[in-house]
């Protein structure tokens, strides 16, 4: 009887424990209100019971716990990281000196590189531990979590649906409670749509923001990685650490008076789910009573479309020389022909068509410099329009255009009537990646099956540190979802 009461207490601690996000779990450390060897045992008992989630691909069990025993050790010894003891995962496309990196595809299932990427330097530096390797998307291309030699990830509120992708590890094992934040990658969306599909926080910062150094690429133009949490808060806590950010700022506002929120109706719901428009309306109501300003925007004909097909040409056009660069640069001991030959077929029909020289939609090289010289400019310009010319503070949106589909359809789903591949997914999210925008995905609801909806807000380039202040009080009208069971 006494056994079964200690194993009670022990799971209702563990229950207490895998809640904290990293801010709260970093100062427990700090205080000594719990050790990190505590923390991480937590997280990993976490994982082990959610592993058909499949949102790992690699866990050092003994590696972590031998940091958070050193972060311990620190600690005792005056040490006050930022971070330290905090586990955090890592999208399997960055490297992780001693940690296997797959970047999502077979030719590298055993290689390990010998160093780190850039913000996993940062994240150690600052007394983080690496918790694991996110699941993803093989080369971080697609968006419904679908991995070949890996296996598909499950949405944690769902296990029968998608959790977006391509960083959909990351998302799932955030919103899973396995670990209080997850780096992620966005090229045209592949942070916010995990996070709108599992129900965290997805933060995209504005391009070159943040360092890319040892993360597999897809196009430089759009490339940009960050992070999914729990909490705005926490991403903030995260950017002023990999950006180094520590300028003095004026007293944080709790309050949304006077604050002007603009949104697009015509461009950004065009084609949706009723329950994700129904969500954010209401959104704008909340909003409105909290005293923002909402203002109706015309972004004007054709910019979704003209927007869309521009940047997934900079998505197909550039992968091909920026992985064959970045392996050659980073010593991963394979080709891109190599890992264009070993993927699994549907992918490597798309690759056939869009990626490699010889295929029939290929872009042309004048092509792609009207749209680097010409188009890209273009939509900055329009987008910066929206914040200067109607003086909003941000630009709202639903992240996805509808909560996470079934992995039974694939890459085939019916939104509102409406059949779309699973691009559609970022159909959103696309015009903030073509313009190099920071945006940020916050979890507004549930919808009436128990699936996450998500709320994206955009700010002006290099705007940040802004947009995070902004974001931390629109997300106090909405709190966090609850766990999912």
């Amino acid at each position: 009887m006494q056994d079964n009461a200690t194993t009670v207490e022990a799971a209702s601690r563990d229950d207490e424990l895998i809640e904290l996000g990293v801010a709260a779990a970093a100062a427990a450390i700090r205080d000594g209100d719990i050790t990190s060897e505590a923390y991480a045992s937590a997280l990993l008992r976490r994982a082990r019971k959610q592993a058909d989630l499949n949102s790992f691909i690699t866990i050092d069990e003994s590696a972590v716990l031998t940091a958070a025993r050193e972060a311990d050790k620190a600690r005792a010894a005056g040490s006050t990281a930022p971070l330290l003891g905090v586990p955090i995962g890592i999208k399997d496309s960055y490297a992780t000196s001693g940690l296997r990196t797959t970047l999502g595809v077979g030719n590298l299932k055993d290689f390990v590189p010998q160093q780190d990427a850039a913000v996993v330097v940062a994240l150690r530096n600052a007394g983080g531990i690496v918790f694991g390797k996110n699941n993803l998307v093989e080369m971080s291309f697609g968006l419904t979590g679908h991995n070949s030699p890996y296996g598909q990830v499950k949405n944690p509120y769902g296990h029968d649906h998608v959790p977006g992708g391509s960083s959909s590890g990351s998302g799932a094992a955030v919103a899973a409670r396995i670990v209080p934040a997850s780096t992620g990658g966005d090229t045209v969306g592949s942070i916010r749509v995990p996070a709108s599909l599992c129900g965290v926080v997805g933060y995209k910062p504005t391009n070159g923001r943040w360092p890319g150094g040892g993360v597999a690429p897809i196009s430089h133009t759009l490339d940009t990685t960050g992070i999914l949490a729990r909490s705005v808060e926490d991403c903030a806590l995260l950017d002023q650490i990999v950006t180094r950010d520590t300028a003095t700022r004026t007293p944080q506002r709790s309050d949304l008076r006077r604050v002007r929120f603009a949104h697009a109706p015509r461009q950004y719901m065009n084609v949706i789910d009723p329950e994700t428009a129904a969500h954010f309306t209401a959104a704008l109501e909340s909003l409105r009573d909290a005293g923002a300003d909402i203002i109706e925007i015309d972004l004007g004909d054709g910019f979704m479309d003209t927007t869309n097909q521009m940047t997934w040409n900079f998505f197909f056009r550039e992968m091909r020389e920026a992985v064959t660069q970045f392996v050659a640069r980073n010593n991963f001991p394979v080709t891109f022909d190599e890992i264009y030959n070993d993927v699994k077929p549907q992918l490597k029909e798309i690759w056939s068509h869009v990626v490699v020289p010889t295929g029939s939609g290929y872009l042309s090289e004048e092509g792609y410099e009207a749209a680097l010289s010409v188009g890209r400019p273009k939509l900055r310009r329009q987008l910066g329009q929206a914040f200067t010319h109607n003086a909003a503070d941000a630009l709202l949106f639903p992240t996805t255009p509808c909560p996470a589909p079934r992995i039974e359809h694939g890459s085939n789903i019916t939104i509102a009537g409406h059949q779309v591949d699973e691009r559609f997914l970022a159909y959103n999210t696309i015009p903030t990646s073509g313009a190099g925008l920071p945006g940020i995905s916050i979890p507004i609801g549930l919808s009436t099956n128990g699936l996450p909806i998500g709320l994206e807000i955009d700010a002006a380039h290099g705007n940040d540190r802004n947009l995070l202040d902004l974001a931390r009080r629109v997300e106090a009208l909405f709190g966090t979802l609850p766990t999912p069971a």
